[in-house]
């Protein structure tokens, strides 16, 4: 998610305030939350084109029709790029791309409810202006240079920088969809272990999720192209994060990671100035090229803090980010993955004893071998789809003690249906994707747009 920030906040004197607002974000364990991010490709109905902001059926008419629920719109230029309401936001990513980023919320249950919610109102936009939304993880048919770029000038400024980092930047900015979780810790060393093990697991997730083999209308040789994507997107700001694993880190570790990370723009006054390559530490020296004598406030840090992207983020909470796009069902089941792993003492222990002998070696090959090989992939003598079926045992286990029911009496746990269907089987969505369009398909991506539309 991106917007403008609210706030310039206080000025930044020294890195031991960087550090203080990590630590800030310790939580009772009584308090802990879930928050759920979804993206998904808005397009035309009639000829499954990605939208342009602008048109009678554009994005930017999507945002305006959507007030009639009572959301509020933020604009930047006098457009609207995104919308807010009772602590959710609607954000736009570079090619269009619809996000929710939901409320922080106490159950699966919940973000459930708001999905469907969600869901219910962009379709019922959508029904009106001949549009549908898409749920998978990269664009199954267009090219780069046929999809509208959004109007925030955050974009402009990273379309010109990831031209000079890698070679798949700009398909991680217009082409791909995610589906992320955010959440909570105790304290530094709490955190510590659940960022070590979510970065660990992340690649079985990326597997068990994998959902996007399509490229330009044929098989693009990998069952998970978005994560592929990320692999050559920017080597100073993606990845896997070996550090983490290493003796001492905690928050001032990360601070000094993320001041570390070349910056994209400074914003003042409405307008994103491109400072791209820069360094957050001459800001707060008061040496940032085009910007001597000012320091940074800490609006400046949070905003530069989002422009990270590993494959685990740490802000103000641990934010998942490994998995596609993909239907209704797995927006619940990535949550229920995660807080079944993380938010039972128990679980998170076991989680803990099946990582901690990993080698970041051994993760590595893991995150390179997943996006072509998926549950397939080798580890250790054994696959993935192994690994895929102890951590969903964990977390079945891990939902089960947290008991949180709904108004039925079930608890959390039947959300992770879905995942374990896929483990027993060993086949990823994207391998169910890759057999229709072979069979029943005819060797189309057409149908994709109606079997994955919500």
């Amino acid at each position: 998610m991106s917007r403008p920030p609210d706030a310039a906040g206080a000025p930044i004197e020294s890195k031991a305030q960087l550090i203080e607002d990590l630590e800030s974000a310790c939580t009772p364990r009584e308090h802990w939350l879930i928050g759920t991010e979804h993206e998904k490709f808005a397009f035309r109905l009639s000829d499954h084109t990605r939208l342009p902001y602008e048109g009678p059926d554009g994005i930017g008419e999507i945002l305006s029709r959507l007030g009639r629920f009572g959301w509020e719109p933020i604009q930047e230029q006098g457009k609207t790029i995104a919308l807010t309401m009772d602590g959710c936001a609607i954000t736009l990513e570079p090619g269009g791309q619809f996000e929710l980023s939901g409320a922080p919320l106490e159950t699966i249950h919940q973000t459930c409810d708001e999905v469907h919610t969600h869901l219910a109102q962009v379709k019922e936009v959508g029904d009106e202006l001949g549009v549908g939304m898409l749920g998978i993880g990269f664009d199954p048919s267009w090219r780069r240079d046929q999809v509208s770029w959004m109007p925030k000038g955050r974009y402009a400024i990273m379309n010109r920088w990831m031209q000079e980092k890698g070679n798949l930047g700009l398909d991680m900015m217009l082409r791909t969809c995610t589906v992320q979780t955010n959440l909570d810790f105790v304290d530094e060393a709490d955190m510590v272990e659940k960022y070590r093990i979510s970065l660990a697991l992340q690649p079985v997730a990326t597997a068990l999720f994998a959902n996007s083999p399509f490229e330009e209308g044929k098989p693009s040789g990998f069952l998970s192209l978005r994560s592929n994507v990320w692999t050559d997107t920017d080597p100073d700001r993606c990845g896997m994060l070996p550090f983490v694993f290493e003796e001492g880190y905690g928050f001032e570790r990360h601070v000094d990671y993320i001041l570390d990370v070349p910056m994209y723009f400074v914003y003042r006054n409405g307008i994103y100035h491109d400072v791209a390559g820069k360094s957050f530490r001459d800001f707060m020296a008061g040496k940032l090229e085009g910007f001597e004598g000012e320091i940074p406030h800490m609006g400046d840090w949070t905003d530069h803090m989002t422009t990270n992207f590993p494959e685990v983020r740490l802000k103000k909470f641990l934010e998942m980010r490994g998995t596609d796009g993909g239907p209704w069902r797995s927006l619940c089941a990535l949550p229920a993955y995660w807080v079944g792993l993380l938010y039972d003492a128990d679980a998170q222990t076991a989680a803990w004893d099946m990582i901690k002998d990993w080698t970041v070696e051994e993760q590595a090959k893991m995150r390179d071998d997943v996006p072509r090989q998926g549950l397939a992939a080798p580890f250790r003598g054994g696959r993935v789809q192994d690994l895929a079926k102890q951590s969903l045992a964990i977390a079945n286990s891990g939902l089960k003690r947290r008991a949180r029911l709904d108004s039925a009496g079930n608890d959390e746990s039947g959300f992770l249906d879905p995942l374990r269907a896929i483990a027993e089987s060993g086949l990823t969505p994207a391998e169910e994707l890759l057999e229709a369009y072979a069979t029943r398909w005819g060797g189309t991506v057409d149908p994709v747009y109606q079997e994955l539309r919500y």
